[in-house]
């Protein structure tokens, strides 16, 4: 499989097969090598894109979090958190050849019922669009803030 090129700060990841062949990336969340989907590819983009451009504290960064919604286990594809663990800002990432939509936002408003984060970031690794939610309705913002201007939110 061949990765494509995203629309992020170019990245050094380590990479690995598993004993089916599958190409794997490493995640520097979870400590583990994950299969390199094309999810997953911009999935640690983003990751990498906060931390070392953003600095996002690894620490407050959890990735795949569980929650329910309307009594169903849904998973989020990483979750921004402040030092009291209040979350942040939800992220949405899509493969490259999902289109960035009204349907993509509506789930991520979605995530928004249970976590009530005061933004969210949806990427397919070629678009990104970042939301900034308050009582007036989601703003977009045309760069991803800094963590400490996220705090501010």
């Amino acid at each position: 499989m061949s990765l494509p090129v995203l629309n992020f700060p170019d990245v050094e990841f380590r990479f690995q097969k598993n004993d089916k062949g599958t190409l794997q990336v490493f995640d520097s969340i979870r400590k583990k090598f994950v299969d390199a989907t094309p999810e997953e590819w911009v999935r640690q983009h983003v990751i990498h894109f906060l931390i070392h451009h953003r600095q996002v504290p690894a620490s407050m960064i959890s990735v795949e979090k569980q929650l329910i919604l309307n009594k169903t286990k849904r998973r989020t594809d990483v979750v921004v958190f402040n030092s009291a663990l209040k979350p942040l800002l939800i992220i949405e990432c899509k493969a490259p050849g999902i289109e960035i939509n009204q349907l993509t936002i509506n789930q991520a408003l979605r995530y928004n019922m249970e976590l009530k984060v005061p933004a969210v970031f949806l990427s397919n690794g070629l678009q990104h669009i970042f939301l900034k939610l308050d009582s007036t309705g989601p703003q977009i913002i045309k760069e991803v803030p800094f963590y400490e201007n996220l705090l501010n939110f």
